[in-house]
């Protein structure tokens, strides 16, 4: 692509009327001084000459000088060609050229800097995708090279040994099921099925899938008041269905026994509700909250993976939400209890 040049005489005009102004003032003093004698039309003659010579020669040296190496400046950044710089004529005023060329250079210093990030941000997530898919898959081997090994013959081992590796299988369908769900979420291709619903029947059976596993650890599920008539929201029910069950079996695996857990919607603002999950549970850090949402991220960092899960559950629920364009909050002290609330929109 050729590169077309705006050329600016600025700089030669200027210069040249400095140079004429100069001379001509001390030609007349001069001609004043040793031939007391003045003409008008003399000095302006003068001073025109003086001009036009001074423009001529300032603006073709410009051309020369300036023009080629802005030329080369161009030409040597190739990267330039994506850039504004190429999307018109290029100007060889130097103010002009300065802001662009600075411009340039602060947005590939934040292309640099968001890039490291990324490469931060790809090297721990292949870390944590490595160490999440190893600990069931050498669960899994380790069982049935044991069984492989002989211990098959024993009929109780065998059905022990079968039914460990069915859970290790298990969760790695979980992860492998969570990682495709937050993939498309991520990059949009998840389509969303709006409807209009009642949360308030949504949320009492979320309870009732999960009470058995409340009731283990002795947790009651409950809201914080009754709710005797419908409030009605407009989402996707499956999907807000998966944000309520992964917030409530949050807060029974990390809950103290014969604890609670609460939902509560409260009006917002005129067209929106906030749902609420609060329990009194062991809470979390500060220092941890802000990470929360991030893939794999545990507050746990024994490894011991105690609850199990796919540590993805969390970085869902905020994709789901921020697919409804809505918001997701979280408040926690730390041996005192978590709540996760998020709005909607209301029908």
């Amino acid at each position: 692509m050729r590169t077309k040049f705006k050329k600016s005489y600025r700089f030669a005009l200027y210069t040249s009327l400095y140079i004429t102004v100069l001379t001509t003032l001390l030609a007349s003093v001069f001609l004043w001084v040793f031939y007391e004698e003045l003409k008008w039309y003399f000095t302006f003659g003068f001073a025109l000459i003086v001009y036009l010579f001074c423009f001529l020669i300032i603006q073709f040296r410009v051309e020369l000088f300036i023009y080629k190496r802005v030329k080369k400046i161009y030409d040597d950044l190739t990267l330039l060609e994506s850039t504004n710089l190429r999307k018109g004529s290029i100007t060889t005023d130097m103010r002009t050229l300065t802001q662009e060329i600075d411009k340039f250079a602060r947005d590939k210093k934040i292309e640099i800097e968001s890039l490291k990030v990324r490469e931060e941000y790809r090297k721990e997530f292949l870390g944590n995708v490595s160490h999440e898919l190893k600990t069931p898959l050498f669960t899994v081997q380790g069982y049935i090279l044991t069984l492989l090994d002989g211990a098959m013959d024993d009929s109780a081992i065998r059905k022990k040994y079968l039914e460990r590796a069915s859970k290790g299988i298990e969760r790695l369908g979980y992860i492998v099921k969570d990682l495709d769900m937050i993939t498309k979420l991520e990059v949009g291709d998840l389509s969303l099925n709006i409807e209009i619903f009642d949360i308030i029947e949504l949320a009492k059976s979320v309870f009732e899938m999960l009470e058995m596993k409340a009731t283990k650890k002795k947790i009651t599920l409950t809201f914080d008041l009754d709710y005797p008539e419908p409030i009605l929201v407009k989402a996707d029910k499956e999907r807000i269905q998966q944000v309520l069950v992964n917030l409530v079996v949050n807060s029974i695996k990390y809950g103290n026994e014969k604890g609670t857990t609460e939902i509560s919607v409260e009006n917002l603002i005129k067209n929106k509700v906030i749902v609420r999950v609060t329990d009194n549970g062991e809470g979390i850090a500060s220092e941890n909250v802000p990470r929360l949402f991030e893939r794999f991220f545990r507050v746990d960092k024994s490894g011991s993976r105690k609850e199990g899960g796919s540590g993805l559950g969390l970085s869902i629920v905020k994709h789901i939400i921020e697919a409804h364009d809505e918001k997701i909050y979280v408040e926690s002290e730390f041996n005192v209890g978590s709540e996760f609330s998020f709005t909607l929109e209301k029908a």
